[in-house]
């Protein structure tokens, strides 16, 4: 199973219930890596996305302790019976895409971490553990560092790159 998040220095991923940046580049690399394959995130997250809605050309799969129904999506109660249901996936198929209570509920089955770095401190109310000061993850690639596109993004002048992390063994 993945991970696939934007972290900030603090690692930070939000606050007030919403994305610290929107950078073009970044959720174009996201939709590359979750298109055609397993989302798992929570209603909380959910109710960020168009409409509510789940998205497109992907398998979503929402993990709610709240007895809901959502239209495109199924809905799971807990890890076991989250870890049932994507047993009939491939692994690396697989993307845990948030919001923070999700991510650090799953992050223990996870075996790779798609994480895109915001050179930058945001105001946030919301993170996920920093995997640079965890033994059990280890940073396997980095790509360049990228400035923002005044045209496109939500934030000026900062930088940001993407990194994978793969779990130590």
């Amino acid at each position: 199973m993945n991970l696939i998040v934007a972290v900030d220095n603090n690692w930070a991923i939000g606050n007030k219930g919403d994305l610290l940046a929107r950078v073009r580049a970044d959720l174009k690399y996201f939709a590359s890596k979750t298109t055609g394959n397993v989302v798992i995130l929570g209603s909380k997250t959910l109710a960020t996305f168009p409409g509510g809605r789940p998205l497109k050309n992907r398998t979503n799969i929402i993990m709610s302790t709240r007895d809901i129904t959502v239209d495109g999506a199924q809905v799971v109660h807990s890890v076991d019976e989250l870890m049932e249901t994507v047993k009939q996936y491939p692994s690396e198929s697989v993307y845990v895409i948030g919001g923070a209570s999700i991510y650090n509920q799953l992050l223990p089955y996870c075996e790779r971490a798609y994480i895109t770095k915001f050179d930058s401190s945001f105001e946030y109310d919301t993170a996920i553990p920093n995997l640079d000061e965890s033994d059990e993850w280890k940073c396997v690639e980095e790509g360049p560092w990228q400035v923002c596109d005044p045209e496109t993004d939500s934030v000026l002048d900062m930088r940001f790159m993407f990194t994978t992390y793969e779990r130590v063994k």
